[in-house]
């Protein structure tokens, strides 16, 4: 093989496989999939309290509880029901421990008609310093978890003063 065509080859090879792998990324680029219509027309929500606080953090076991219904309570966007057969949504908070020094906070969302669960956040928190940063590090877990859900609900963002 002369060198000529040599140099050709490896020009069309380098081409196709450029090619291929612009076309690849294109279709590998997903859309979104559907928020469930339930959690967009939810009225009423009911928060569950199964969220117990490991030593880690101060508040006593019903702060995570306490500050999520503090916050919706605060927001005129849902009314909170004190029976879960009253509300379109229920609300489980829980703290996952994975026993690797982070927390994170999880909130189910279930539908109350069908009891499936139609959505889960996810919100890391970090472990570690003085008991003053591992609070702060709750409050802006929760903050943070709390702000996801306004996005999943199509809350518009709230304008940081």
């Amino acid at each position: 093989m002369t060198r000529i065509a040599f140099g050709f080859r490896s020009v069309v090879c380098a081409a196709l496989l450029s090619s291929a792998m612009a076309f690849a990324q294109q279709t590998a680029t997903t859309t979104e999939g559907p928020v469930p219509p339930a959690i967009r027309a939810a009225k009423k929500i009911f928060i569950s309290n199964t969220a117990a606080v490991d030593p880690f953090f101060s508040g006593g076991p019903d702060r995570p509880y306490n500050s999520l219904y503090a916050t919706f309570k605060s927001d005129s966007q849902f009314e909170l029901v004190a029976d879960p057969s009253d509300a379109d949504l229920v609300l489980e908070l829980q703290i996952d421990y994975p026993g690797t020094g982070s927390d994170a906070f999880r909130l189910v969302i279930y539908d109350r008609k069908t009891h499936y669960v139609l959505w889960t956040l996810i919100e890391p928190m970090r472990l570690g310093g003085l008991q003053k940063t591992r609070d702060r590090q709750f409050d802006t877990a929760l903050a943070a978890l709390i702000q996801d859900f306004d996005t999943l609900v199509g809350k518009p963002p709230t304008p940081v003063h």
